[in-house]
């Protein structure tokens, strides 16, 4: 037995020292720490947001419902800095009491409709605008039952690969390896399945493929850990296709850079409002050659 293996306590304390990037804001309890409203735009759907892989998934749906035309999809996306805890304002957790991003509000009935979890604002909006969501029974049992694969294996790759691997205080064997092999077998289990469809639910793009490709289509790309020659990603040959094939879609492409703070200037879009602003984005990347 390793001398640096752990021994739990009889009875666990909270250590609010105990490191890590995320430990300003990782606690046992929930609710609010400081009392802030939300900012409220103008659009029906008000969109409280982060650019990770979770926030990701609504925001690209968001943009693929416009570029459908469907102007009653249009939305104000504000920013949650995570880091300075901003998920912790009274306003925010009365909209999620679980303090975590995304969330949305649905302002064009009577009254204010939260909604929270990244997989419940995907199926909500896609049931609400009747589309990307397949009515043929076998295909939207297929579609629900990858969506709800998603939420259920992405805490493997975010929390417990990309954890320990990238962000933990320190590197031990065991928790690596452990969720190392998990990954992989996620990363097998969709390139098996998609050598024999184009997207997640056959030929039919869907909130599946909108689910899954934040997170592992980023882990492809190398977007996120850092970590794509370690897991040796490009050999999920059918997984890099649709990688590829789901990233060149311009309401991806969008979605990507909204609420993002971090990366190439110009892919960071940090709040959205309307349209316009990815114009705006573009000529200020042809005005500034440092946007180049």
């Amino acid at each position: 037995m390793s001398e640096n293996t752990y021994e739990p306590p009889k009875i666990w304390q909270w250590k609010t020292e105990s490191g890590g990037k995320f430990a300003s804001i990782n606690r046992p309890i929930a609710g609010a720490t400081h009392q802030a409203d939300l900012p409220v735009g103008k659009h029906p759907f008000q969109l409280y947001s982060l650019a990770t892989p979770n926030g990701v998934k609504v925001t690209i749906l968001l943009e693929e419902l416009l570029a459908l035309g469907i102007k009653e999809a249009e939305y104000d996306a504000h920013l949650i800095e995570i880091l300075e805890g901003s998920q912790f304002a009274s306003g925010f957790v009365e909209v999620n009491p679980n303090s975590k991003i995304p969330a949305l509000v649905d302002n064009s009935g009577d009254s204010k409709l939260p909604i929270f979890e990244s997989g419940a604002i995907l199926l909500y909006l896609a049931e609400k605008f009747d589309v990307f969501l397949p009515t043929e029974p076998l295909i939207k049992a297929q579609c629900l039952s990858w969506l709800f694969w998603q939420v259920g294996s992405a805490p493997y790759l975010g929390g417990g690969f990309g954890h320990f691997y990238a962000y933990a205080p320190e590197k031990f064997e065991y928790p690596i390896e452990r969720f190392t092999m998990e990954v992989k077998r996620q990363l097998d289990v969709l390139d098996r399945h998609l050598a024999n469809n184009k997207y997640m639910c056959g030929n039919q793009y869907t909130i599946a493929d909108m689910a899954i490709w934040p997170w592992y289509g980023a882990l492809l790309q190398n977007k996120v850990y850092e970590a794509a020659e370690f897991l040796q990603t490009q050999s999920y040959k059918n997984l890099v296709r649709w990688t590829e094939e789901v990233g060149k879609r311009e309401a991806v492409k969008r979605g990507r850079m909204v609420n993002r703070t971090w990366g190439e200037l110009d892919e960071q879009l940090h709040e959205r409002h309307d349209e316009s602003d990815f114009e705006l984005k573009t000529q200020d990347k042809q005005l500034d050659p440092e946007l180049s």
